[in-house]
């Protein structure tokens, strides 16, 4: 999915989005189970992203006020199925239950707060945690930048220990290739610098991480750290400090430090470098599509394009059961 440089008007030209929203169009619509999609933002991007073939949407919430929504702002939900619940709290339960009735085989977050959403998802009993750290991955699509950007996790994990990160890079790397952005993901391990010294401890971890990696404890990647942003992701910045790396300067997946450092690299690249930046949480049963207010339509639609790729990937490699 390489990018298309903007025209001289300045009009961006057919981006590594749009490729990725054609691809999602390819495969058969997901089966999505939207919580609590209570105002005209969250609301849009369910009916835009079904318009688009990408969905096909199961709304939890107060039918009432979806309805009223909906009618309000224009929108045709007359062909979704829609299944009452009285609040955001209860929206996002009864959301949880529908996964594991095998109702839907993606979860998609409304107008709800994120945290009120993932409290179900991760909840010890009845939620819907795997054996795998669940992580959230930013899909960036940077102008000036060659490549699709996975930043991680900017989102879930505040400050995640060693397992933790092993985990967060491996869910990146299963999104990467499984999605279809393409086969073993170049991943770069950020630090403020990029030599490991004790007085950094994510420098230390960052070593550790690419050594697990070379014993088969991280697989389907190609690892370096620990690397500073500007060696990760410019050649000419490595070629200058002397990096010889496959990954150093060309970067395909990011692993932050932690989630404010992540959450101002995530931000720095949508603010100032113009990027979108479409959400998805990883490690759970499924994938789980998060977007805010601020995401315009183009980046809603590939966070639904994203999940769905993943989905039916996922969908393909699930093992068949013996009549």
């Amino acid at each position: 999915m390489s990018v298309t440089a903007a025209d001289s008007s300045g009009a961006r030209s057919p981006s590594k989005y749009d490729r990725l929203i054609v691809a999602a169009q390819a495969v058969p619509a997901a089966r999505t189970i939207v919580v609590h999609p209570c105002d005209e933002t969250s609301l849009r991007g369910v009916t835009d992203s079904a318009a688009a073939g990408i969905i096909l949407p199961v709304l939890v919430g107060p039918e009432k006020k979806i309805r009223d929504t909906a009618s309000k702002s224009g929108l045709d939900i007359s062909n979704f199925e829609l299944v009452d619940a009285a609040h955001s709290e209860e929206a996002a339960a009864k959301g949880v239950e529908l996964i594991h009735a095998a109702k839907g085989e993606m979860l998609m977050k409304g107008s709800l707060h994120t945290d009120e959403l993932m409290r179900s998802v991760t909840a010890k009993v009845g939620g819907l945690r795997t054996d795998r750290r669940i992580s959230h991955v930013f899909v960036m699509d940077v102008p000036a930048y060659a490549e699709t950007l996975f930043v991680t996790d900017a989102a879930i994990n505040i400050f995640p220990d060693l397992d933790a990160k092993r985990d967060i890079i491996q869910n990146a790397i299963d999104l990467y290739t499984q999605a279809g952005f393409g086969r073993s993901p170049r991943v770069a391990i950020l630090s403020a610098v990029e030599t490991v010294t004790g007085k950094i401890p994510s420098t230390i971890e960052a070593a550790a991480l690419c050594k697990m990696a070379d014993r088969g404890q991280i697989t389907g990647g190609v690892l370096d750290g620990p690397l500073a942003f500007d060696n990760a992701i410019d050649m000419e910045a490595a070629r200058i400090k002397g990096i010889k790396s496959k990954v150093a300067g060309r970067a395909q997946i990011l692993l932050v430090p932690d989630l404010e450092a992540g959450n101002m690299l995530a931000k720095n690249l949508a603010y100032f470098a113009k990027a979108d930046s479409a959400g998805i949480v990883l490690g759970a049963r499924v994938p789980v599509v998060l977007t805010s207010r601020a995401d315009t339509a183009r980046a809603r639609m590939a966070s639904c394009a994203v999940a769905a790729l993943y989905a039916h990937a996922r969908r393909q490699h699930a093992p068949t059961v013996a009549a």
